[in-house]
């Protein structure tokens, strides 16, 4: 290509290049022209009408995003739920058991009139020595049954098996009585370690103190509506150790909150419901605040601090809940319900009496115009003295008067 014609090229593509500037140029101008003539319409610049238009984007999306939530959510519950009960399905079917249900004989028949004058002895001698020596009370009827009152079930069982044995061997007298219950003190003993050695090892515990495993054994000789508290608390520990595997709880903790959960209600020695109790004794044995909380919460007299704690009352209602564990047929535990709020409003002043937690707590309200402050306290004793006299009841009852003073008056009408 000649020299000539490669300038006329150039100089077509400077003229070309120019042309497009001055289009670029007035499309610029256009653009913003129309933006201004938008603007001025709209009354909004172009910045104002982009937030716009990105927040009803926005809008849109999280309206979309709100919906899947819900129906993830919705579809997440449906799953719990069936996974929970798996869960605790599963859980049952650890802690189902084949032991039947025992309970403390604290009753039986003599099997004649001799054997019963013998019993009492010349002046009441032998009988007033048995209830030292064992610290129970005996009582005999007509119809030669006799009972032995205790609160402590491991003295009335050392009494059962000390009558049992002298009326067996028939040298009833006050030396013989003393060497009698002492053997069986020592019997019962060797019997409370190693039960509490099996408990502790069927649920999976070892090196507890020696103290505490003698507490534990006690369970043995406890129950509660029939229900022997040494197969509740392996069955409740066997189920709250999985649904603490299920859920990813800590094992251990579950393990030694349901171990111990009761271990109020063999402590004789304290006053107190058996939560109070059995905190107050586990802490002096210096276990970890996780474990008190547990027994502290397992009839949820304070909120739930974890899921373990949780997990140990679960258990616990499942294992004393479940059908056939406990024997009291409702019209009894009506009766029993309804003779612990007769005997707390036969008192003078007393407006309405009220039995909750299976007669465990009673709320006495008063009439404030006959009972003033300082009589309540009196009023309270009074009546938790008159229930321990006439009522049946497992553990403790907590008496709770309540003095209400109300004033009110009314406007003039406008």
């Amino acid at each position: 290509m000649a020299d000539d014609d490669i300038k006329i090229l150039v100089e077509d593509l400077r003229h070309d290049r120019e042309n497009l500037e001055k289009r670029r140029e007035a499309l610029k101008k256009r653009e913003e022209e129309l933006v201004s003539r938008l603007e001025k319409a709209s009354n909004m610049t172009a910045d104002e009408a982009k937030k716009i238009l990105l927040d009803e984007i926005q809008s849109e999306l999280t309206a979309e995003v709100a919906q899947k939530i819900r129906k993830s959510e919705e579809r997440i519950k449906e799953d719990a739920n069936e996974k929970a009960k798996e869960i605790l399905i599963d859980a049952m079917k650890h802690g189902a058991t084949d032991y039947v249900a025992e309970f403390t004989v604290s009753s039986f028949v003599l099997p004649n009139e001799d054997v019963k004058g013998r019993i009492i002895g010349a002046g009441g001698r032998n009988i007033r020595t048995f209830e030292r020596e064992t610290g129970v009370e005996i009582e005999i009827d007509e119809s030669n049954e006799i009972r032995l009152s205790s609160f402590d079930s491991v003295r009335r069982e050392i009494a059962k098996r000390a009558l049992e044995r002298l009326i067996k061997d028939a040298r009833i007298q006050p030396s013989r009585i003393e060497e009698v219950v002492k053997e069986v003190k020592k019997e019962v003993d060797d019997i409370i370690l190693e039960e509490g050695k099996r408990i502790t090892h069927e649920c999976g515990v070892y090196n507890l103190p020696m103290d505490l495993i003698n507490l534990i054994g006690r369970y043995k000789f406890r129950t509660s509506y029939g229900q022997n508290l040494a197969i509740h608390t392996i069955e409740e520990t066997k189920i709250g150790i999985s649904i603490a595997n299920e859920v990813g709880a800590n094992v251990d903790i579950v393990r030694l909150g349901c171990l111990l959960h009761d271990i109020g209600k063999v402590v004789t020695d304290e006053e107190g419901t058996h939560v109070d109790v059995g905190v107050s004794t586990i802490k002096k044995f210096g276990l970890p605040k996780e474990i008190i909380a547990c027994v502290a919460e397992h009839h949820e007299d304070k909120p739930f601090s974890s899921v373990e704690s949780t997990i140990v009352w679960v258990a616990d209602a499942i294992s004393g809940s479940r059908p056939g564990a406990r024997y009291e047929p409702h019209e009894e535990y009506v009766t029993r319900m309804s003779k612990i709020e007769e005997i707390a409003g036969s008192f003078s002043g007393v407006d309405s009496a009220m039995a909750f937690q299976a007669g465990r707590d009673v709320r006495v309200i008063v009439k404030p115009d006959e009972v003033d402050d300082d009589k309540i306290t009196v009023l309270a004793h009074e009546i938790a003295q008159k229930l321990e006299k006439e009522a049946q009841y497992a553990g403790q009852i907590k008496v709770t008067v309540i003095r209400e003073v109300r004033a009110s008056d009314t406007t003039k009408a406008h």
